[in-house]
């Protein structure tokens, strides 16, 4: 733990100096208006995948009483975390090797009650002939060794501007609200800065024994809904 600590700290002063470095300056210099604008390009396809989602939850409220998705929040990456990518994948600092290789600029978090509404709303996405899927990872069947639980999905999807159509990329990711819930913990854990290693190694294990309970609690909840909706279907004559 203390070299991930030592790790870590090295790598916050590299982003320092990175920001403040003549070459991060002479690209802001010479991108503000072109990045400001790819920028916003993201926030219009984060709009699109957003209404895309909204539209599948009110036809299910409407077609079978049943909203699967419990909310959405969304975002676009800050430069210090642009800034990071650049450097991890050691691609060159231009607009459009960020656009072509930094996928998740834009994110879409969708929020479900249930495990199997997350398959269904990722397969109503998906059948949309304006959606493309570039990369699919199922960490619900394959969970990090943190414990860490969603599904991930890169798309692809069109915006329409004024005199021109672009494709954006957004990465899309599926959760229950316990799931939820134990990601945003881990968050925190992560970047907590003021823990001695002793505790933070305790508070990880802690953390996926969470992860471990919640992910049961979401496949009993899972049961017992199955077993309502049975109450629902008519009987056999």
């Amino acid at each position: 733990m203390e070299i991930e600590h030592f790790l870590e700290s090295k790598r916050e002063v590299f982003i320092r100096e990175s920001l403040m470095s003549d070459a991060f300056l002479d690209f802001v210099e010479r991108n503000t208006d072109p990045f400001d604008r790819l920028m916003a390009y993201y926030k219009c396809a984060i709009m699109e995948v957003e209404t895309k989602f909204k539209v599948l939850n009110e036809e299910f409220s409407l077609q079978y009483d049943h909203n699967p998705i419990e909310s959405i929040k969304s975002r676009t990456k800050s430069i210090d975390s642009l800034i990071r990518k650049v450097r991890d994948k050691q691609i060159p600092l231009t607009l459009e090797s960020i656009e072509e290789n930094i996928k998740d600029i834009a994110g879409v978090r969708v929020i479900c009650s249930f495990t199997d509404d997350i398959y269904l709303l990722a397969d109503c996405l998906l059948k949309q002939d304006d959606i493309t899927l570039l990369k699919r990872k199922d960490y619900i069947q394959n969970p990090k060794p943190n414990g860490y639980r969603s599904l991930h999905l890169i798309v692809e999807v069109p915006i329409f501007l004024q005199n021109e159509k672009r494709n954006m990329k957004v990465e899309v990711q599926l959760r229950t609200i316990a799931m939820d819930f134990w990601a945003s913990l881990e968050h925190k854990l992560r970047y907590k800065k003021n823990v001695s290693p002793d505790l933070e190694e305790q508070l990880w294990q802690e953390l996926y024994e969470c992860a471990q309970v919640s992910a049961a609690l979401d496949m009993k909840m899972q049961g017992i809904k199955n077993r309502l909706s049975m109450l629902d279907k008519p009987l056999p004559q």
